[in-house]
């Protein structure tokens, strides 16, 4: 419990049999539930003795979107107010989670999202690559969402009010490494607040998840895709725009 908010954690976890116990075990007493998403991992995960994780499985792979997807879902439905994002690979600091929690109510805000670029350590800890792409895509993200003070669009550590699903089209966001962007232009078109703390960057030697052509090739279309659903998904845009996203830019749900 936090400031009388129940706090749930969310972990996309996917062949994350390495670090995924060292992950759970940093979990703070006061974080009320925490749902594993095992996307399908060739070994599967198993629950831990810990009474507050749940272990959720897809049968296939879906990508990190679609399993953030089902850990948000499963929340609500078990009573959540916030959804945190962690991730399986030991990259999220624990320490930096009561200031994402902070930030929600100081905003106030509907969704934070964690700034990595912004801490002193960036330019040591982050890999150069990573961060000229990390550069390039906040820049393309800014202009495709709107959000002209956004920071650091593909950092995975958010919280996010729970009730904002009501708002916004979760099921139409692209599955993979591009839900970040989908999910900040629905938040954009519903007119939602978003805020940016900054948080330690950590690494451990892993790959990053988004390859080259990822970053040439399907990330423009995604963040096409993205200005469209913030100008067709927001309030006020009703049954027709929803049906011109769903027949003019098809993906597979999120959910």
């Amino acid at each position: 419990m936090w400031d009388s908010r129940t706090i749930a954690l969310v972990i996309p976890a996917w062949e994350a049999d390495g670090t995924l116990a060292s992950v759970l075990a940093a979990v703070p007493p006061w974080v009320d539930q925490v749902f594993v998403v095992d996307d399908g991992s060739s070994v599967p995960v198993q629950a831990p003795g810990d009474p507050r994780v749940q272990v959720l499985r897809h049968r296939r792979n879906r990508g990190v979107g679609a399993a953030i997807g089902t850990g948000y879902r499963a929340a609500r439905a078990a009573g959540a107010d916030i959804a945190v994002v962690w991730g399986a690979d030991g990259q999220m600091d624990p320490e930096d989670l009561p200031a994402l929690l902070q930030a929600l109510e100081e905003g106030p805000a509907d969704y934070v999202k964690g700034d990595r670029f912004s801490h002193p350590a960036c330019p040591r800890e982050m890999p150069w690559v990573r961060r000229m792409g990390g550069y390039g895509l906040t820049f393309l993200t800014r202009l495709a969402t709107g959000i002209g003070d956004l920071r650091d669009s593909q950092c995975g550590y958010t919280a996010l009010r729970l009730e904002v699903l009501d708002r916004i089209p979760l099921p139409w966001a692209y599955p993979r490494y591009g839900f970040p962007n989908d999910l900040l232009a629905m938040l954009a078109g519903a007119g939602c607040r978003v805020a940016q703390v900054t948080v330690r960057p950590v690494y451990r030697g892993a790959p990053s998840g988004i390859l080259p052509a990822l970053a040439l090739v399907v990330y423009p279309w995604i963040l096409a895709r993205a200005a469209l659903i913030r100008f067709v998904g927001g309030p006020g845009k009703g049954p027709r725009g929803a049906g011109l996203l769903r027949r003019w830019v098809p993906i597979r749900s999120a959910g």
